[in-house]
């Protein structure tokens, strides 16, 4: 894409954001509560698994047949005419089979609510990293911004100077082509606006005026508590951990259901015969004979599936603490990153600069010296101002882990 048409497109989006309203990350973290697909489809779950439990709550039904036929003379003394005969069959569940069949039912309930309760977190967490980025990408727009027009400034001192004869013509050469390198970084930067508005409407999961602009502060730097504490908490209620130990149970509860299958339910028949003289009735127990299938596959199935899901868990659980040492370490380093620049870096470069053009225009320094402290004083900028949003989107991974609550439950 060509430097007019990122400028043209940058301008587009800011004459949008001129007549635009205003998006708070309180905002967005709303609608993303309320209308994010994947909530929904988390909600719908946790309703199907509560369906699961009524199912298997529910008695098995019993079976009525009847059959019609009839009845010829053959024998002196027999009576020929219709036959009727009538069954009813009602299947016993007994000893274990049924209450380890709820129990079943009531993991996957338990684990569909934590399947939602991690969603809510990664989607509210989703805004915030995106809703962070563009604020990022705002402020380095308008650092590059301000860079170019002091490379602009600089290199229309250069032209005067060249055309009174004050200083060669490789001087404007090389401003040029500092001038050129200026504006491709802060039309890059446009460009990856767009995208990472585009990327905070896709987080919302959510149609949103295309005019909102996001607006908000970074949060204020805050005393964290000990990493052992932190690990502490978290191993108690993240809700990764919660739904690999709720998968274990559910794991172990379908053995237990698996095996008590393999003790045979009997089922009550009672018949009827109404042949054309004298009715006949009989009442027994019908009892499976477990002698070819023994449910040796589904019970090692079972077994091998609890031994798989603790393994995931393990995994999960060194997952969710080396993530708790990484945000840890990033927001530690970041607020020293931040220390430093704020006890002098950032006047330094600004000093350094006016210095440089101060030694360039009494002649005693070069052009490149003076292009070399406008370079270190942008990047001086840059960093300052990614060591603020690292250690904000450490923070972010911070609460994320710690399920720190950003907004109460959508209704």
């Amino acid at each position: 894409m060509s430097y007019m048409m990122a400028e043209a497109l940058f301008c587009l989006v800011a004459a949008l954001q001129v007549k635009a309203e205003v998006l708070t990350l309180e905002q967005a973290l709303t609608l993303a509560d309320r209308n994010h697909p994947q909530l929904q489809a988390g909600t719908a779950q946790i309703e199907a698994a509560r369906a699961g439990v009524v199912t298997a709550r529910a008695y098995p039904n019993p079976e009525a047949a009847a059959l019609a036929g009839g009845q010829t003379y053959r024998v002196p003394g027999n009576v020929s005419g219709l036959v009727t005969s009538y069954s009813f069959t009602q299947p016993l569940e007994l000893g274990p089979l049924r209450p380890a069949r709820i129990q079943f039912a009531e993991r996957a309930r338990e684990s569909s609510e934590h399947v939602l309760s991690g969603i809510r977190l990664a989607v509210l967490s989703g805004v915030r990293r995106a809703f962070f980025q563009v604020l990022r990408k705002r402020g380095e727009i308008g650092i590059l911004t301000e860079n170019l027009r002091l490379v602009e400034d600089f290199r229309k001192r250069i032209q005067v100077r060249v055309e009174v004869g004050e200083a060669g013509r490789l001087e404007l050469f090389r401003a040029d082509a500092e001038l050129a390198t200026a504006r491709t970084a802060a039309n890059s930067a446009r460009l990856q606006y767009v995208t990472f508005l585009s990327q905070l409407r896709g987080a919302v999961g959510a149609s949103l005026d295309p005019n909102l602009t996001p607006e908000g502060e970074l949060d204020p730097p805050s005393r964290m508590p000990p990493l052992a504490d932190i690990r502490a908490q978290v191993m108690e209620i993240h809700p990764a951990l919660l739904l690999v130990r709720s998968e274990v149970r559910r794991a172990e509860a379908r053995l237990s259901y698996e095996i008590a299958q393999r003790r045979p339910q009997p089922a009550l028949r009672v018949e009827m015969d109404r042949p054309p003289d004298t009715p006949t009735y009989r009442v027994g127990l019908a009892i499976p004979l477990p002698f070819w299938n023994r449910r040796e596959g589904p019970i090692a199935e079972a077994v091998a599936s609890v031994r798989q899901v603790k393994a995931i868990a393990e995994s999960r659980q060194l997952e969710i603490l080396a993530g708790i040492d990484s945000a840890y370490g990033r927001y530690e380093v970041a607020s020293q990153q931040l220390a430093a620049f704020e006890e002098g870096l950032l006047r330094e470069a600004e000093e350094g600069l006016r210095a440089a053009e101060t030694a360039y225009r009494l002649g005693e320094r070069g052009i490149l010296e003076v292009l070399d402290a406008q370079r270190v004083l942008r990047t001086v900028r840059l960093d300052f101002l990614n060591a603020r949003f690292d250690r904000q989107a450490a923070l972010i991974d911070l609460d994320e882990l710690r399920v720190v609550e950003l907004r109460k439950a959508a209704p």
